[in-house]
């Protein structure tokens, strides 16, 4: 990239590679209703959206409302949700929040950050996703992926997730907010991985990357490589 870029012009330029990449943004979770996707992005945490979409429909099946759910014991949905990492807990919050939702909201997903907020086990990442999925309010839902492409497209420092929203808000218009959080997702899956990832031939990086990207890139490249046969070696010498 040109250093005379402006960011303005950056951004402008990676939101038309990727509008031309995904046009279509669907929701990568599998849901019905504003609930059903509260209790899938709870669900998804530390968890592949594909493994969530495979245990949601006996759960569902069982119990699809605030209601139905707040009705179950907890080693019930447990027992229900058992493949999905730490499973012990989001049970304890899947009963928690539903009961939240029974006595508070009656049985209705607020549309309020600060209500979704101050319900067990639901954080604003969870609370921004359902507010731009479920209800249209426009959002910045920051995940692993869009973290780590920000930094590395230098539109963020990458200190943390709040910061790196934040600067995403600044950079891009309100009114993109919402697709562009998911077009993110799905470049930084099928594109630009957080391991092993060539920078010169990413549609993006390739233009976008600074310097101190490549370089800290290569630096954890080579720490990766050296831990990887040091560890080849420690097997080598046990057997």
């Amino acid at each position: 990239m040109s250093a005379a870029m402006k960011k303005a012009e950056k951004a402008q330029r990676i939101v038309d590679i990727l509008e031309d990449l995904y046009p279509e943004t669907p929701i990568p979770l599998d849901h019905t209703d504003p609930y059903t996707l509260l209790v899938a992005v709870m669900l998804s945490a530390q968890t592949t959206d594909k493994k969530v979409n495979q245990v949601t429909p006996s759960l569902f099946a069982v119990a699809n409302t605030p209601q139905a759910m707040a009705a179950l014991e907890v080693d019930k949905i447990r027992e229900l949700i058992r493949e999905i990492g730490l499973a012990p807990t989001k049970a304890k919050n899947l009963k928690g929040l539903s009961e939240a939702l029974v006595e508070h909201h009656d049985g209705i997903v607020p549309e309020s950050f600060e209500a979704l907020e101050a319900l067990p086990g639901v954080g604003h990442k969870t609370a921004s996703v359902v507010m731009s999925q479920a209800f249209g309010v426009p959002a910045f839902p920051v995940d692993t992926h869009i973290h780590r492409l920000a930094w590395r497209w230098g539109l963020s420092s990458g200190k943390n997730v709040a910061t790196t929203e934040s600067d995403l808000k600044r950079t891009f218009d309100k009114a993109l907010w919402n697709k562009l959080h998911l077009q993110i997702i799905f470049f930084g899956r099928e594109y630009c991985p957080a391991r092993n990832h060539d920078l010169s031939t990413c549609p993006i990086c390739g233009w976008a990357a600074a310097k101190k990207v490549y370089a800290e890139e290569a630096k954890k490249a080579r720490a990766t490589a050296k831990k990887k046969k040091a560890t080849a070696k420690a097997k080598k010498k046990r057997t």
